[in-house]
């Protein structure tokens, strides 16, 4: 290494910044991070940093001077004058401080890293100079694996560090520091309910051990089948995961982002193989909880979507395990963005219906005309086998058989087919093209279709 990777203390230090455009304003929003005074060395200010000054949160120096550069804890020079970035060098490093001036490596006793900040958890990143954006890349990567309440949860257990050591066994506390980093608080924390994380802990402190605490349970979305389509929660959820029940649409690439050694188990439905009952599931995932083990329910979509969730959920709240719901992308929204084209169009299509043509057995076909007004996208999903029956609800309750349709099957996927036809000819362009499920058909009626039949009657 040719720099050592080091945090200073910045309370009650200084860090001087030297110029007034922009490259100072980059370094000034870095350090107003720190708990250091800022003093801006300039004779004018760029209008975000003269509103520092102003504010109380910086201070201006107009005169250039060694005395400045006493006792700072760092010094940033961003001048953009060749010239005057060495003089103002050779003079903060008289005064012996540390010195980096932007853009020029070989003026630098500093080198400032791309910073992931979850206070009191910082991660710096640095590749000595050579490559930025490669550094920024990293932390783009570091920012997803770190969700934004991790500080919180450090300073908590910071906070709970003495009464750890007064209630906790030695032998046991290691156990206990990864059951609070790993377990129910952290994913409680994540998911923004702090005083949950805290009662977590400081129920477990009272009881005098984590080895009892029983696991948890995430629903969590899929999305429509690209991998990169996962939210950052759904990510660190399956790289945390001990044990992951999947169903049969969920794309491998999204399995292959779990941790390695995590237990996955299908429960899908498949035509021509063993079918899991819904109580069989519901029985699997609580078991596998109250083991002490953190479950992942892995449904395509979003889970809340057509995803059976309510019936998972009633089962976890009755075993008195911890749930919780991680959203997913919808194939709706993805078929549309294939498409692209928004769902809802400004005074065309102003409602979006969502519906199912996958029924539970023994129910009756939904009021399809109900749900397809003027104004209106109708997104239905698992219809294809029911278009014919669809088409001829939809046509003997007068709805305009000229209406547009899109199909999108597996949408997002390398898989994915499109389609585009008239309300009428939609179960023929379904066998001609050969679009099976998984599919959305999008039904759009806009107002102007219904003002231009009133205009020409």
């Amino acid at each position: 290494m040719k720099t050592f990777p080091m945090f200073l203390q910045m309370a009650g230090r200084h860090v001087v910044i030297v110029g007034g455009g922009e490259q100072a304003a980059q370094k000034a929003r870095l350090m107003l991070k720190t708990e250091a005074r800022l003093v801006l060395l300039a004779a004018e200010l760029d209008p975000e940093l003269a509103a520092l000054v102003a504010e109380g949160r910086a201070e201006q120096v107009k005169t250039l001077s060694t005395e400045v550069f006493k006792d700072a804890a760092l010094v940033f020079v961003a001048t953009g004058c060749v010239g005057l970035d060495y003089a103002v060098h050779a003079l903060a490093k008289d005064a012996g401080a540390l010195v980096n001036v932007v853009d020029r490596p070989a003026l630098c006793d500093a080198v400032t890293p791309s910073v992931v900040d979850r206070d009191p958890v910082v991660v710096a990143i640095s590749t000595e100079g050579t490559a930025p954006v490669l550094a920024r890349q990293i932390r783009a990567k570091m920012e997803t694996l770190l969700e934004p309440g991790l500080g919180g949860l450090a300073a908590l257990a910071g906070r709970l560090r003495p009464e750890v050591a007064r209630c906790i066994p030695q032998r046991e506390r290691r156990f206990f520091w990864d059951w609070v980093f790993s377990g129910p608080p952290r994913a409680a924390m994540a998911r923004g309910a702090t005083r949950e994380a805290a009662a977590l802990v400081k129920a477990t402190l009272a009881n005098g051990s984590a080895r009892t605490a029983q696991g948890s349970i995430a629903l969590v979305g899929a999305g429509p089948g690209a991998a990169d389509l996962l939210t950052l929660r759904a990510l660190r959820l399956l790289q945390d995961a001990d044990v992951i029940y999947y169903d049969r649409l969920v794309d491998p690439a999204v399995l292959e982002l779990a941790r390695r050694d995590s237990e996955r188990v299908f429960v899908g439905k498949e035509v021509g193989a063993c079918s899991w009952l819904q109580d069989r599931i519901n029985a699997v995932i609580v078991a596998a909880a109250k083991q002490g083990q953190k479950v992942v329910r892995l449904k395509s979509g979003d889970p809340g979507v057509f995803g059976r969730l309510t019936e998972e959920l009633d089962a976890a709240h009755s075993a008195g395990i911890p749930i919780e719901i991680v959203p997913g992308v919808t194939a709706a929204s993805a078929a549309s963005a294939s498409l692209g084209r928004a769902l809802t169009e400004r005074g065309a299509t102003d409602r979006l219906m969502l519906a199912t043509a996958t029924c539970k057995p023994g129910d009756p076909d939904p009021d399809w005309r109900a749900m397809l007004q003027p104004g209106t996208t109708l997104a239905i999903y698992m219809g294809v086998k029911k278009a014919s029956c669809l088409t001829q609800s939809l046509q003997k309750a007068g709805v305009p058989m000229g209406l547009e349709v899109e199909i999108v099957s597996n949408a997002s996927t390398a898989r994915e087919v499109q389609a585009r036809c008239r309300l009428e000819h939609l179960p023929d362009v379904l066998t001609r093209e050969n679009i099976t499920n998984p599919a959305i058909i999008l039904i759009r009626w806009p107002k102007q279709a219904v003002a231009r039949a009133q205009t020409a009657a």
